[in-house]
């Protein structure tokens, strides 16, 4: 469990029209409960069953007084649809709205619950209020299925309850050369999250005041640890890097206001550091590994994908350009012997300077793939130290080759008119060394080129794009239709168009 990410403390309440049988509903709630039990889901059984307004107001407080942040409301008959659906205005969190399967041919008389109607007054009542619930793709199931939908569902939750208590801080002004970093902060408010922006000499003051801080010989020491003996290459940067690594979290706490959660979007070139007198990017890392992504270049809306995505998994997330084509010597080596079902054009190098945690670098040298450590930003050296000369304050990142594995590409993103748009591509990174510098991998998305050329050209998309270290479409894509994301782009299969693509080419 990540520090930064709520718990979800889930409740299920039953419902049941007047004219149907309780009980029915309530020994179908019993076994949804124990069915969530046996796949390892807790949940807190609400002993109040629905049938009415009154009965709302009182299951709902019951769940409150249980800890409940988000409710499965669950028809196990037909249901009340104007008292189910108001436990959803009365609960201040997410709810799913989920519908008992009939049980046998052998009792449907007084066993027929007829849940598979009353959803459809469920939805229609939502919609007339204007409520927000979660329905899963197919909404009605036997007590083992619904436990299956909650598991989906919880993730989903997590990250509805991180995003209503989300602070993002920033430091600097958004880069003048990186306008799609300079998204209009309006789509923030429309989904409920808080912001707050900072200069960097804001940042600089708070980080002279950390100088001598006590805490910072034991930060040091366990980032040695992390790192480890080949990965600590410049000892001497340790401390500074940790009293750094203390100033962000000590502003998150102390500027967390009325929020649980915070995340960090800074200005990471050119002036920081020749000023602070290393880079940030292993800070950031660290950070990130805690679910507190500390995005690079002031990019908002990455800091806030990769929040998202952090609460998805539960796991260490990054922020990458979508940055280079693979050359065809190196496909052609290395590539298309191993993984013939991919074209050169579904691959790509994920690359950033150095913030993506040393968890996630990998670990054997193995396919000639460099193994994580501390080095310096090789651009920002040619750009800001005399030439020829050892690098000095351009240390500090933290390079390898991604660790092979699935992953979900992934941004939420708003438009220059504040519209907000997402896009969510499954695929994975190869086990092939990338021969190049920062923290990079070889990315492989089916029809890559076509989604490159038709969602992120087509739609404006950022070269930013958030990774999650697992398939995790399935989630986002919910996650996204809570939030009222109209457009949710994803990867087409070949042979399904998309709106712009020539049919001829």
């Amino acid at each position: 469990m990540l520090p930064n990410i709520p718990n979800v403390n889930l409740g299920v309440i039953a419902v049941s029209r007047d004219c149907f049988i309780r009980s029915l509903s309530e020994r179908r709630r019993a076994a949804v409960v124990k069915a969530c039990q046996d796949k390892g889901i807790k949940i807190n059984e609400i002993k109040v069953t629905v049938e009415n307004e009154n009965d709302a107001i009182k299951a709902v407080e019951e769940a409150k007084n249980a800890g409940c942040n988000a409710l499965v409301v669950f028809l196990g008959n037909f249901g009340p649809e104007t008292p189910e659906t108001l436990i959803k205005k009365f609960f201040d969190g997410p709810c799913m709205f989920v519908a008992a399967a009939e049980e046998t041919g052998n009792d449907l008389i007084d066993g027929r619950g007829d849940a598979y109607c009353g959803m459809l007054n469920c939805s229609y009542n939502l919609g007339l209020r204007k409520l927000k619930g979660f329905i899963p793709e197919y909404p009605v199931g036997t007590a083992s299925d619904i436990a299956d939908m909650v598991a989906d569902f919880l993730p989903v939750a997590r990250t509805l309850i991180g995003l209503a208590n989300l602070k993002i801080i920033t430091f600097g002004p958004r880069p003048q050369d990186f306008f799609a970093c300079n998204a209009p902060i309006k789509g923030l408010y429309d989904i409920g999250v808080e912001i707050e922006e900072n200069s960097e000499l804001d940042l600089l003051v708070a980080y002279r005041k950390h100088a001598g801080d006590p805490r910072i010989k034991d930060v040091a020491a366990d980032m040695a640890k992390e790192l480890g003996t080949n990965g600590n290459t410049y000892p001497d940067m340790l401390e500074r890097m940790a009293q750094f690594e203390l100033t962000l979290v000590d502003w998150a706490e102390q500027h967390k206001g009325s929020r649980k959660y915070v995340v960090f979007a800074d200005k990471c070139w050119p002036a920081f550091p020749e000023e602070f007198g290393f880079e940030p990017c292993y800070v950031n890392s660290r950070l990130a590994s805690r679910g507190m992504p500390v995005a690079c270049e002031v990019d908002i809306f990455g800091a806030l994908s990769e929040y998202i995505g952090a609460c998805v998994t539960e796991d260490a997330v990054t922020l990458l350009d979508i940055n280079n084509s693979v050359p065809q010597d190196l496909f052609n080596e290395d590539i298309k012997p191993k993984f013939s079902e991919y074209k050169l054009t579904d691959t790509f190098m994920g690359f950033h300077c150095g913030n993506t945690p040393f968890c996630k670098l990998t670990t054997t040298d193995s396919c000639n793939m460099k193994l994580g450590k501390i080095n310096y930003q090789i651009i920002q050296h040619r750009l800001l130290e005399p030439a020829g000369s050892t690098p000095d304050f351009t240390r500090g990142t933290l390079e390898g080759d991604l660790t092979a594995g699935p992953i979900t590409f992934f941004r939420l993103q708003t438009t220059p008119d504040t519209k907000l748009q997402a896009y969510v591509a499954e695929g994975e990174v190869l086990p092939v060394g990338t021969r190049s510098f920062g923290g990079i991998g070889i990315f492989a998305i089916p029809e890559m080129g076509r989604f490159y050329r038709h969602v992120l050209i087509e739609k404006r998309y950022p070269h930013h794009g958030a990774v999650a270290f697992s398939h995790v479409g399935k989630a986002l894509y919910n996650i996204f239709n809570m939030l009222g994301i109209e457009t949710v782009n994803y990867n087409q299969p070949a042979g399904v168009l998309y709106p712009t693509e020539n049919p001829f080419a």
